[in-house]
């Protein structure tokens, strides 16, 4: 089986007719871009300046050159929209439209994956998700507290009931967020996720639903407690290897369910693995090895390795699609 990164943001400004865009709110969002998109080793390039085009040609780069990947799950983002169907472009952070993700997709079909975003509730929602799957999307994601999404609303159950007919994972962000606007914190709750599980959908809950914040509540407890009840529910580690979700990371290798985490970068979110060394997660010999590496997503996947998670986490996603396919 191919080792994959199941949670890889494809990301872009619109320059090259995408239809890509950012909205960067304030000084504070635009220092956080640049970190990111220096973390990502991605330099000389800001939004508004051929992002398009960079970052596809800079993450193809670090896919191939990654000796512990063989391919990465890539990412859409869908806008947000109200709870009668109306578009809400203003209160969302990106967008990447599905058409664009499978034009990137085309240009390396062996390394990405195409994951696409489909807000169930937007008008023509099931007309688009029939079309990405004609097309070969293989999952879906979503950020169900900034999009809006109440997963668990049974309006949307013959959306979910098509997912799992056609075999697509559902790849859904739990815990809190502080890059993008929330809009309902409390669909963070992977408890929002049962209608889905129940309707056959498997489904992996992003960054195991801890904190982002200080402030968040944690949900990992809710979830760990979900997986004897659903077999098809799974995690992700992503992000564990940043400052503000090392947290959870040792709440989940506490506990006995490691077997069902995907691994996940959460790239182009900064690779440091810094607070996993002070919590006593990795070595100090473990962390200055993954500092070497100039690549994110290799570096990113040293530190998963130093925490513990075998080469399983690497290869379920592959099993998962393969299973459904």
């Amino acid at each position: 089986m191919r080792r994959i990164d199941c949670h890889v943001h494809l990301v872009g400004d619109g320059t090259s007719g995408s239809g890509c865009w950012i909205r960067l709110r304030s000084m504070l969002h635009k220092l956080q871009a640049r970190l990111m998109l220096k973390g990502a080793g991605i330099s000389g390039v800001t939004p508004g300046k051929g992002l398009d085009e960079a970052y596809a040609a800079a993450l193809k780069g670090m896919v191939e050159s990654a000796p512990s990947l063989d391919a990465v799950c890539l990412l859409a983002q869908d806008i947000p929209y109200t709870d009668s169907g109306e578009a809400l472009p203003e209160k969302g952070g990106f967008y990447v439209p599905n058409e664009y993700l499978f034009s990137v997709v085309d240009t390396a079909p062996g390394l990405f994956i195409p994951t696409v975003s489909i807000h169930p509730g937007k008008p023509g929602a099931m007309e688009e998700l029939e079309a990405c799957i004609e097309k070969g999307g293989k999952l879906l994601k979503l950020l169900p507290n900034c999009l809006n999404v109440d997963c668990s609303h049974r309006k949307y159950q013959k959306f979910w009931e098509r997912i799992a007919e056609a075999g697509i994972l559902f790849l859904s962000h739990t815990g809190g967020e502080m890059t993008l606007p929330v809009l309902k914190p409390e669909y963070a709750n992977p408890e929002n996720l049962v209608l889905p599980l129940e309707c056959g959908v498997t489904v992996i809950a992003a960054h195991c639903a801890g904190r982002s914040g200080l402030r968040d509540p944690d949900y990992t407890e809710i979830l760990l407690g979900m997986f004897d009840k659903y077999p098809n529910l799974y995690g992700d580690n992503s992000a564990f290897s940043g400052f503000n979700r090392c947290r959870t990371a040792a709440r989940v290798l506490q506990s006995e369910m490691t077997g069902r985490i995907l691994h996940g970068s959460d790239f182009p979110i900064p690779v440091t693995g810094l607070g996993l060394c002070k919590m006593g997660l990795i070595s100090k010999q473990d962390h200055k090895k993954a500092a070497s590496e100039s690549n994110p997503l290799e570096r990113d996947c040293i530190i998963k390795k130093a925490m513990g998670f075998d080469e399983a986490s690497f290869t379920k996603v592959g099993e998962l699609l393969a299973g459904q396919a």
